[in-house]
């Protein structure tokens, strides 16, 4: 004589069909990272729990890494937190909502955008085909900002004393010039 399963079972099974429902419908899957040598550091985890849920029209999906953060179906916006410091830069420089970030444009249409003077360092990869990387930025900077900033990051003002630096103006022509030599054949 077949039993009737008891109320428990009943309710786990069909929580167990609404999760998997609702997980097929409304995951992009789990975005694989690898994470930032100092992950683990406490200011990471203080700014993790703070990140936004979307950035623009882009809905932040899981990732299988401690410290790590990514919005978007395709990804779009990679946050990662806990990478090493990283010493003078050539690259731009430039301050969004009072945190200096480094840009790095050699992969675009992906950008890098990297703390400058902040510990632990943060990245954000940003694909600029789906956001605009200042968007991306200017979401997630006061979350950053959140911790206190060591360094900053140089303009040739500061270089040069206080000092004004003129802007690169296009180059005057040379006066006409009389030859001092005459080429011989």
């Amino acid at each position: 004589m077949p039993t009737r399963p008891s109320a428990r079972v009943r309710r786990a099974s069909a929580a167990l069909v609404v999760t998997a429902v609702v997980g097929l419908a409304g995951c992009a899957g789990i975005v694989p990272l690898e994470p930032g040598p100092e992950s683990n550091a406490v200011a990471c985890a203080e700014t993790m729990v703070r990140l936004p849920d979307a950035i623009g029209d882009l809905d932040r999906r899981g990732t299988n890494a401690q410290s790590t953060a990514a919005w978007g179906d395709p990804t779009a916006v990679i946050y990662r937190c806990g990478l090493p410091e990283q010493g003078p830069s050539d690259l731009p420089c430039f301050t969004v909502e009072g945190v200096d970030w480094l840009l790095d444009e050699t992969d675009a249409p992906r950008y890098v955008f990297t703390t400058y003077g902040r510990e632990p360092v943060t990245e954000i990869i940003v694909d600029v085909t789906y956001i605009a990387g200042a968007d991306a930025v200017r979401a997630l900077s006061p979350v950053v900002g959140l911790r206190d900033a060591d360094a900053r990051c140089l303009v040739a003002t500061d270089v040069f004393g206080g000092g004004t630096v003129s802007p690169t103006a296009e180059p005057s022509p040379a006066p006409s010039a009389t030859p001092t030599a005459t080429p011989t054949p």
